[in-house]
C-alpha cells in the first residue's frame, strides 16, 4: 500500500515512539467544563437589554411602560435589569471631586467704583417686584430684582412671591428666606425694605409694569426710570428673566453675593436639611444626589414619549393640554437632540458607566414619579442604596413643610448643595443655580447627562461589550462633569455659569490655602486672582436716560394672568461633537430702548422648579 505524501515532499519513516492513550471520556468532559467557564469569565458582561430604550432588533426606544397598572415599568418575565460588573470601572478623575478644584475660587467682592448704596440710592423711588413660577424661578427673580434696583438707584422692597400659579404655595419670602438677613447683607449694595413706607400717613398706590424679558440696564432707565419718577413706587409683574443675561462686572458680581451669601432659607428650612444630609453621611461617607425629574408634568412638558401606549399618551396629553401655547411634538425628534429626561434605569447605567458601585448611596430629589415606586425599580437594583427625604426624616419632622411645595423643594436644594456628587437629569432652574452655586463653592462634581449622544450611544448598546460601552460615556460626558472651565465665561446662563465670579489662582504661594467660602466678602474690597472680563454695560445711573424713553402709561398692559414661560430650557444639550457647551445665547443688549423686543408667547415654566 502506497502511503500519502506529507506536504513539503518528504516521506518519513513511521515514529518510532509509542502511541499515547486516548483521553477516557471523563476527562474530555472535565476539559470541556473547565473551557466554557473560562470563556465565561473572559467574555465582558453584556449590556442588558432593558426596556427603557431601543436596539437594533426592533425593541420600543423608549421605557415600557404598564398600560394598565397607572404607568408603572412593564416587567418582562424573568428580565435581569442589568448585567453590569458590581464593583464599577475606576475613573482615572476623582469622581467626588475635581483635581482642578483648588485652583479656583469665588469671588464677588465690588470694585473700588461700585459706590455704597447711602451714596446712590434716591429718596422717594421704590421698586416692588412680584416673582413667577417655582421656588428656583422665583429665586432668579429675587436676584435680577436686586440688581434692577441698583441700577434703578432705588429702595427695594421685599419681593413678593408667586402664591396663585401652578406651584400654589401661599408663602411669602421671609417663610422661606431670612429677611433679616437678606436686607443686611445687601445694605452696602442696595437699601431694602421689608414693606412699602407711608408717605404724609398714606401708602402709596404703586404703579403696575412689565418689563421685556432679558431688559438691559438702558431699557430699565428708558423704560421703569420715567415711571418711578412720576409715581414714585412701581411694581414689576412676573418678575421672571426680566434682567439681560451679561451684564458689567460690578452687576454680575452683585448677582453673585445675592444668590451665594445674602439668600438663605430660614432656620427651620435649613435645619432640617442639614438634619437629612447628616443622615445620609451616617450611610455613607460620600452620597449622590439625584434630581431626577421625571414627574408627569415635566414628562407632558418635554412631549417625549415612553412606551406606556394609548394610556400614556391619554394621561400625560390631559396634562399637556394646561400649556395652550405648547404645540404637538415629534417624540422621536425631541429625544435624539437630547431634550428629553432620561429614564431611572439610564441614569443608573450612565452613573455605574462612570465608575460608581452599587455600594453608592442616593438620595432621590423628586416630587411623584410617573409610575410611581415601579419605574424606580431599574434604578434600585442598579442602587439598592436610594433615599428621599421621606425615607430619611419622620412625618412629624416634615410636617411643618410638607403641605408647602417651595419648602419641600429648598429641603431638596439643600441636600443636593450638600451631596458630594450632584446629578441633574434636565436643564431647568434648580440645575442651572445648583451647578452655578457649585462651581463658585468649590467646583463639587456636578453632572449633566450629554443626553443628546448618550442617546444614540443607547440605541446601538446591545453590540458592544460593557468596557466599550463604559468607554464611550466616559468619553461623551466629557464637559459635562462640572470640571473648571467646562464652559467658556459668556456661555449660557449667567447662574449657571458665573464665570465673572470664579477667580483662577495666579500665585500659589501668595494665596492663602484656606477654604474659598472664607475668601468670601459682602462688602467692597479687591478681588485676588484674575477673572473673565465681561462685556461692559455704560453705567448710566443719571436720569437724563430715562427722560427719552416712553412712559409705560402708554404702552398696552400684558395681561395679569399666568402666562407661561418660554420653552428656552429646552435647548440642546451640547454639540454633535462633544463640545461641553451650549449654543451661545444672544442677548438682545440693545443700545436704545427701542431695540428691544416686547415678549414672546409665554410657556408656564414647569422647568423652574
Amino acid at each position: 500500500m502506497v502511503l500519502p505524501r506529507r506536504r513539503g515532499g518528504h516521506n518519513h519513516n513511521p515514529c518510532p515512539c509509542p502511541r499515547r492513550a486516548a483521553l477516557p471520556p471523563a476527562a474530555l468532559l472535565l476539559l470541556f467544563l473547565l473551557a466554557a467557564v473560562a470563556l465565561l469569565y473572559v467574555s465582558p458582561p453584556p449590556l442588558s437589554d432593558h426596556p427603557a430604550l431601543a436596539s437594533s432588533r426592533h425593541r420600543s426606544s423608549h421605557a415600557l411602560l404598564n398600560s394598565s397598572g397607572g404607568g408603572g415599568l412593564l416587567e418582562p418575565a424573568r428580565r435581569e435589569i442589568s448585567r453590569v460588573p458590581r464593583g464599577g470601572w475606576t475613573a482615572a478623575d476623582d469622581q467626588w471631586g475635581s483635581k482642578l478644584a483648588s485652583k479656583f475660587y469665588g469671588c464677588s467682592n465690588s470694585s473700588s467704583k461700585f459706590l455704597d448704596s447711602s451714596v446712590i440710592t434716591h429718596p422717594n423711588r421704590y421698586l416692588m417686584i412680584v416673582t413667577s413660577g417655582g421656588l428656583n424661578q422665583q429665586r432668579t427673580g429675587i436676584i435680577d430684582a436686586v440688581v434692577a434696583a441698583r441700577i434703578l438707584n432705588a429702595t427695594l422692597v421685599v419681593p413678593k412671591l408667586d402664591q396663585t400659579s401652578f406651584w400654589k404655595d401661599a408663602s411669602d419670602f421671609a417663610q422661606i428666606f431670612d429677611a433679616d438677613w437678606f436686607i443686611s447683607s445687601l445694605s452696602k449694595d442696595v437699601r431694602i425694605v421689608k414693606v412699602l413706607p407711608e408717605i404724609g400717613g398714606k401708602v402709596w398706590a404703586p404703579h403696575r409694569m412689565r418689563v421685556p424679558r432679558k431688559c438691559t440696564p438702558r431699557c430699565y432707565l428708558n423704560r421703569v426710570l420715567p415711571a418711578l419718577l412720576k409715581k414714585h413706587v412701581v411694581r414689576l409683574t412676573k418678575f421672571d428673566y426680566r434682567l439681560a443675561n451679561r451684564l458689567d462686572s460690578d452687576l454680575q458680581k452683585l448677582r453673585c453675593r445675592v444668590n451665594y451669601h445674602a439668600l438663605r432659607f430660614t432656620d427651620p428650612i435649613q435645619e432640617m436639611g442639614e438634619k437629612i444630609i447628616q443622615r445620609m453621611r451616617e450611610r455613607s461617607t460620600h452620597f449622590i444626589a439625584l434630581h431626577l425629574r421625571f414627574e408627569p408634568d415635566m414628562l407632558a412638558f418635554s412631549g417625549c414619549y415612553y412606551g406606556g401606549g394609548e394610556k400614556e399618551k391619554r394621561e400625560l396629553g390631559v396634562i399637556r393640554k394646561r400649556w395652550k401655547t405648547l404645540h404637538a411634538s415629534n417624540p422621536e425628534k425631541e429625544r435624539r437632540h437630547g431634550r428629553c429626561p432620561l429614564t431611572p434605569e439610564e441614569v443608573g447605567l450612565m452613573l455605574k458607566a462612570l465608575g460608581y458601585t452599587n455600594d453608592v448611596h442616593i438620595y432621590v430629589a423628586s416630587g411623584d414619579i410617573y409610575g410611581g415606586a415601579r419605574t424606580l425599580e431599574p434604578l434600585k437594583a442598579l442602587f439598592p442604596n436610594l433615599h428621599t427625604k421621606e425615607t430619611i426624616a419622620s412625618k412629624d419632622e416634615l410636617a411643618p413643610f410638607s403641605k408647602y411645595s417651595s419648602r419641600m423643594a429648598a429641603l431638596d436644594f439643600i441636600v443636593c448643595d450638600g451631596s458630594d456628587a450632584f446629578v441633574t437629569n434636565n436643564n431647568g432652574n434648580m440645575a442651572k443655580i445648583l451647578a452655578g452655586r457649585r462651581r463658585y463653592l468649590g467646583h463639587k462634581r456636578t453632572i449633566r447627562p450629554n443626553a443628546k449622544r448618550l442617546y444614540s450611544l443607547f440605541l446601538t448598546r446591545g453590540n458592544m461589550s460593557w468596557d466599550a460601552f463604559s468607554s464611550k460615556v466616559h468619553m461623551f460626558q466629557k464637559g459635562f462633569m462640572g470640571e473648571p472651565k467646562e464652559l467658556r465665561p459668556g456661555r449660557g446662563e449667567f447662574h449657571e455659569n458665573p464665570s465673572t465670579c470664579i477667580c483662577e489662582k495666579t500665585d500659589p504661594k501668595t494665596l492663602t490655602k484656606s477654604n474659598p467660602r472664607s475668601q468670601q466678602g459682602l462688602g467692597n474690597g479687591t478681588e485676588r486672582g484674575k477673572a473673565t472680563s465681561e462685556p461692559t454695560v455704560p453705567d448710566n445711573t443719571g436720569e437724563e436716560l430715562g427722560g427719552s424713553g416712553e412712559e409705560e402709561d402708554d404702552a398696552p398692559m400684558e395681561k395679569e394672568d399666568d402666562a407661561p414661560l418660554e420653552k428656552e430650557d429646552d435647548a440642546p444639550v451640547g454639540k454633535e461633537d462633544d463640545a461641553p457647551v451650549e449654543k451661545e445665547i444672544v442677548d438682545t443688549e440693545a443700545e436704545d430702548d427701542a431695540l428691544v423686543r416686547p415678549d414672546d408667547p409665554e410657556l408656564e415654566e414647569v422647568l423652574s422648579d
